[in-house]
């Protein structure tokens, strides 16, 4: 059995920021995954945008959370070394009803302190996005909504949680959760013993960022008080503009507020792609998680509906992928017949449910992207506090260096990193612009498989998909694992 002080269950955005958190402290920690890689549950898929807060009840955690993140994003974003851009949004409706709740929504934003939000007439809205359908009743313009990669922003919080000490430990299920009874006279947790099929932990504290499984991680030490049921989402992406083109016909991120709620989201994401959903499917309450991520032909001809709508000239031929995502809903839930029922009541605000040594993140939802540092923060204060070591990191590092990438360079700069590595001049994903360099160093960090190297480079994103790189990339990653292999 292994000692530790603290076990964070989850590597996706809370469980890598939490430990990372944790490590401004002198404290142990070790990170339980069960798939290979972070950033392979619901932290993977997702609109990538970084709210401003309006969209948030004011005087609740949520909304206090939301508007301090959105003002550090920058900062955090230099320190991991994380691309990170603001074009602003502006969320368009089309009638009275959609126009009541923007009203709505500039109120709260005013009143949670967002700054830069104004209210605008439908012709200012046509004006700034002239791409938009006509007929825009009223609109609420944010300069400070952002957009960033979820995997480059999980990733980078990983490698800077691992590289100030904490432990990661993949394809690493929890099985089991028991706790240990407290020495006679003490009162608090006697502390936990979490098992995996591979190995078992002992630790003072344990943190719950399963994601869609963290209601099934509370229930092995305590009894059910609320189940996540999962609402599903389509995605997809339009591929960058070629060289000569004006542009991606859309400069903010576009929210088109319907009568029952948010319609067509339009987001310019960081690679210069253009990102269109979600749509909003429901599951049946007993319909198990799907690790596959699918999409539905259904939702995809609602998106392409929509775009014929809200964005009448946009290029749908130049769609390059789908996706779909699995977001948490948690509602509390109680016993009826031998049988869990679920309630109306659903958890609305941001929840850390704390139960004598295990501090669960429950059912986090949008902007929970936004808030994962702010909230990861606050565990690992609390986690650090019931450990008993507040004592300072002095040796703590909140940088970390991302690898270069070539197509952010200028020809000089391109050719002088070509002069110190000549694998920088060995293109292997045309489509991204993506070298050898770049996935070998990826491959350095960690990543074993396809991936993994297309998250932290970009490789296989581009028009092809792969066709053309994988192969290449698959040779490189058996060279590694097997290098008296290799050529």
């Amino acid at each position: 059995m292994v000692k530790t002080d603290v076990v964070i269950i989850g590597a996706g955005l809370l469980g890598c920021f939490t430990a990372r958190n944790l490590m401004r402290y002198n404290i142990d920690v070790t990170v339980l995954e069960q798939e290979g890689d972070v950033c392979r549950g619901i932290s993977r898929a997702n609109t990538g945008i970084i709210y401003p807060g309006y969209d948030n009840k004011p005087g609740t955690l949520k909304s206090k959370l939301c508007v301090k993140a959105n003002r550090e994003f920058d900062r955090l974003c230099s320190d991991l070394g994380v691309a990170f851009s603001r074009p602003g949004s502006i969320m368009v409706g089309y009638g009275p009803e959609a126009d009541s709740v923007i009203r709505k929504k500039y109120k709260q934003g005013k009143e949670n302190g967002v700054p830069g939000i104004k209210l605008l007439s439908g012709y200012e809205a046509e004006a700034i996005e002239p791409m938009l359908a006509k007929g825009i009743t009223s609109a609420l313009y944010s300069e400070s909504t952002g957009t960033v990669d979820p995997w480059d922003l999980c990733i980078a919080a990983y490698e800077n949680a691992r590289n100030n000490g904490a432990k990661f430990v993949f394809n690493n299920a929890v099985t089991d959760i028991r706790r240990e009874e407290p020495e006679e006279g003490v009162k608090t947790s006697g502390g936990f013993v979490v098992s995996t099929s591979c190995e078992a932990w002992n630790a003072k504290v344990v943190i719950n960022a399963a994601g869609l499984y963290a209601d099934r991680v509370r229930e092995m030490t305590e009894k059910p008080l609320a189940r996540i049921f999962p609402k599903a989402a389509d995605y997809m992406i339009l591929d960058r503009p070629s060289p000569g083109d004006t542009g991606r016909c859309v400069e903010h991120i576009v929210f088109h507020e319907t009568e029952d709620g948010k319609g067509l989201t339009i987001v310019p994401t960081v690679d210069g792609s253009l990102l269109l959903g979600p749509t909003r499917r429901q599951l049946p309450d007993d319909e198990m998680v799907d690790h596959s991520f699918r999409t539905e032909d259904d939702g995809i001809r609602n998106l392409e509906d929509l775009c014929d709508e809200i964005v009448p000239g946009l290029d749908l031929s130049k769609r390059i992928r789908t996706f779909g995502s699995l977001r948490p809903r948690p509602y509390y839930v109680s016993m009826q017949d031998g049988e869990f029922i679920r309630s109306d009541e659903k958890i609305s605000d941001v929840s850390i449910l704390e139960e004598n040594g295990m501090l669960s993140l429950f059912g986090i939802r949008t902007p929970g992207m936004t808030i994962a540092d702010e909230l990861g923060r606050i565990v690992a204060d609390r986690a650090a506090e019931i450990v008993g070591r507040t004592d300072l990191n002095e040796g703590f590092d909140p940088h970390r260096d991302p690898i270069i990438r070539a197509r952010d360079l200028s020809p000089e700069e391109r050719a002088e990193i070509i002069s110190r590595d000549p694998e920088y001049g060995d293109v292997i994903c045309f489509c991204m612009d993506v070298t050898k360099a770049e996935i070998r160093q990826a491959i350095e960090r960690g990543a074993n498989d396809i991936e993994a190297v297309k998250r932290r480079t970009g490789a296989g994103l581009g028009k092809c998909q792969g066709s053309r790189c994988f192969k290449r990339i698959n040779d490189m990653l058996a060279n590694e694992k097997c290098p008296d292999k290799g050529h």
